[in-house]
């Protein structure tokens, strides 16, 4: 007899396809599904783009039709708290940060795991792109990229301790192009076993931002406007007016309606205090190393010198080879071979070894 897993069933094609492969391994599922927030946490023109009902209906019939118990959890409150109210702060202080990671540190396994633990569930799976594995001679639980490439989504789970990789499991991270279940075969999957959601098209932006304006929620969660303010040039010459500092991130092109006899201009850097955009050509965005705060390392607790890694500053880019140092409990610099374009504060910086994730932290800055 197996321990009782739980499920986060977000009534997508990918966590429906994970609970199926665990009833097909003799594990006693059961599903539970989170409501992060309602339509009117939204702004009112992203409303009609929120299927958070249906979602949730998907949900469930899927897991009627698997047989396992299904459980809905309003997290709406903590997930203001923890992922909406950071957000905010962040864009109004200059970041782009990445509330993914935040909502799967403190909700996806935080909350939900703890919840998980009342309904008898020791462990807690999601339809996640990764892996993890044990690693025996530290005993260490290590985290790994999943083995087809296009679908890795170890960049969101950078931020996750022991205690809660302890508890989790990726039942697709090991699908494989060459596998007996490829990554076509999760609809396929979806299709054979009558899965209602089986042609429902993959979330691509924030769920909170469906259409991907996060100038709109910004205004409609705080019920503020942000005023104009110059763009200027790295000398402090004023090149223009912006409409407000969280319609930028650095490394931005579009949407500045500023001319200039130096070429295209792109975003380098927000200055909030001043209210001010600095405009730089693209060569200036290049830098480097950076800074980095909240450092989360896997497979061992800290670094007594630097040691290579490959660092992934965005999501879909590769990763490129740099020096990793910890600097403090929670700080680290990371130098790269070569430049990086667009160094963003707010976002993650993510350390790999080949398939292993070494660790993450939060861009703090960029430096030379």
């Amino acid at each position: 007899m197996h321990d009782s897993i739980a499920v986060a069933m977000s009534g997508g094609v990918d966590s429906s396809v994970a609970a199926w492969l665990l009833r097909q391994q003799g594990e006693q599922a059961v599903g539970v599904t989170m409501r992060l927030f309602v339509p009117e946490d939204l702004a009112p023109g992203q409303r009609e783009q929120c299927h958070i009902l249906e979602d949730l209906q998907d949900a469930r019939t899927v897991a009627g039709q698997l047989g396992i118990p299904h459980h809905t959890l309003d997290l709406s409150g903590l997930f203001r708290e923890q992922v909406m109210e950071p957000f905010v702060q962040a864009y109004e202080q200059g970041r782009t940060p990445n509330p993914c990671v935040t909502c799967n540190r403190t909700i996806k396994f935080g909350a939900l795991l703890e919840v998980a633990g009342q309904l008898g569930c020791g462990r807690l799976a999601t339809g996640h792109y990764a892996r993890t594995e044990r690693d025996t001679g530290s005993g260490r639980v290590l985290l790994k990229r999943a083995v087809h490439p296009e679908k890795d989504q170890s960049y969101v789970l950078w931020s996750l301790s022991q205690a809660q990789l302890e508890r989790v499991c990726f039942p697709l991270g090991g699908l494989s192009k060459e596998g007996i279940r490829d990554i076509a075969e999760v609809r396929a999957l979806a299709l054979e076993n009558g899965f209602g959601n089986a042609r429902k098209r993959d979330s691509q932006d924030i769920c909170f931002v469906p259409d991907g304006d996060y100038a709109a929620f910004l205004c409609h969660h705080t019920g503020r406007t942000y005023s104009p303010g110059p763009f200027c040039d790295p000398e402090g010459r004023v090149l223009g007016v912006h409409e407000g500092i969280i319609h930028y991130t650095v490394g931005q092109r579009r949407g500045l309606k500023v001319s200039s006899n130096q070429g295209r201009l792109y975003v380098k850097e927000l200055c909030p205090q001043e209210n001010r955009v600095i405009l730089s050509d693209n060569q200036a965005l290049f830098h480097r190393g950076l800074t980095g705060k909240e450092l989360n390392l896997i497979p061992t607790e800290r670094l007594d010198r630097p040691i290579r890694v490959q660092a992934r500053i965005r999501y879909r880019m590769t990763p490129q080879p740099a020096w990793l140092e910890q600097t403090g409990p929670d700080t680290c610099r990371v130098t790269f071979d070569q430049p990086q374009r667009a160094i963003t504060p707010g976002q993650s910086v993510v350390f790999y070894d080949g398939p292993l994730v070494v660790g993450g932290a939060v861009i703090l800055k960029e430096e030379d």
